[in-house]
């Protein structure tokens, strides 16, 4: 998915309302940035610590800090820095959207949406950017709420192949394969390789091979190659799962697991969708519509 997310250069002048700082955690701060601008986040959390101890009231040292332990793959340690920054900012959108992300990646479902969700109502205007919160709805099985979200993100984000996927998925958990083909989001110019033929499989117009052929055949440095790839087995094993062929799903998303490169958002997804395959009881696959009745044969 195309990400919409605040930039980190901003994460500490966010309007989370004033705050006085001493020259001490100034200097800490200005030292911690810098340090994550130099991709060193380990000393960039060991520098937000040591600010956090001189000023432990002030909601952009404890987002810096979650942020930060986000990057390493500290998931338990950055929602426990979002939690501190929320009790100290309550009405902070993008600390919850924040919170939600880093719950979602350590598989804490449930408790991620309650958060997508408040990020939604205190900063309506942004909702419709929210494609993460569609993505939890969808592993919560709330899919009457999913489509409605990527239907929302679909009117500031009408080229995403990925968008029209997710929708696809909710729309046949909810009803049917048959009511996903006929209400498929009809996407052109998403330009990423294999996105085109990925439309093409859900709409039933290609095949999976198809999708494989076009993925490496893509054009490229080597990290686009391994991305046309990675799309290629993660929506691979989305569709397989739909068709209930669950061992089918598992190998595609073992293979875009294995593609992913670290930290990525949409490797999360892949990971969490072979997780939910292999570990616990799985959703049956999309229906197809009822048949209709045979007439019952007359009686002599």
């Amino acid at each position: 998915m195309k990400r919409c997310l605040p930039l980190l250069a901003g994460v500490l002048v966010l309007a989370l309302g004033a705050h006085a700082e001493d020259s001490k955690t100034l200097s800490l701060r200005d030292r911690a940035v810098a340090a994550w601008k130099a991709r060193n986040f380990t000393n960039a959390v060991t520098l937000a610590s040591e600010a956090i101890s001189a000023d432990k009231k002030d909601p952009r040292l404890w987002n810096f800090r979650a942020q930060m332990r986000s990057i390493l793959g500290d998931y338990s340690g950055a929602v426990s820095d979002f939690s501190e920054a929320l009790r100290l900012a309550p009405d902070s959108a993008t600390l919850y959207q924040e919170r939600a992300m880093a719950r979602f990646k350590m598989g804490q479902i449930p408790e991620s949406v309650i958060d997508f969700d408040r990020a939604n109502e205190l900063d309506p205007g942004s909702a419709p950017q929210n494609w993460q919160r569609g993505l939890a709805l969808y592993f919560a099985r709330r899919y009457a709420d999913g489509k409605q979200q990527f239907e929302l993100h679909k009117t500031v984000n009408p080229r995403d192949v990925e968008n029209a996927v997710w929708h696809f998925a909710c729309v046949a958990r909810a009803e049917n394969l048959e009511s996903a083909k006929k209400q498929i989001i009809d996407v052109t110019g998403d330009s990423r390789v294999p996105m085109a033929e990925i439309q093409e499989l859900f709409a039933g117009t290609g095949d999976a091979n198809e999708v494989l052929e076009a993925a490496r055949e893509a054009s490229g440095d080597a990290a686009e190659k391994r991305s046309a790839e990675f799309y290629a087995h993660l929506y691979l094993g989305l569709y397989f799962d739909l068709q209930g062929k669950t061992d089918d799903a598992i190998q595609s998303l073992k293979t875009a697991a294995s593609l992913a490169p670290p930290g990525d958002y949409m490797g999360h997804v892949a990971r969490l969708h072979l997780q939910s395959l292999t570990s616990s009881p799985n959703p049956a696959p999309a229906t197809p519509p009822p048949a209709t009745p045979a007439p019952s044969a007359a009686k002599p």
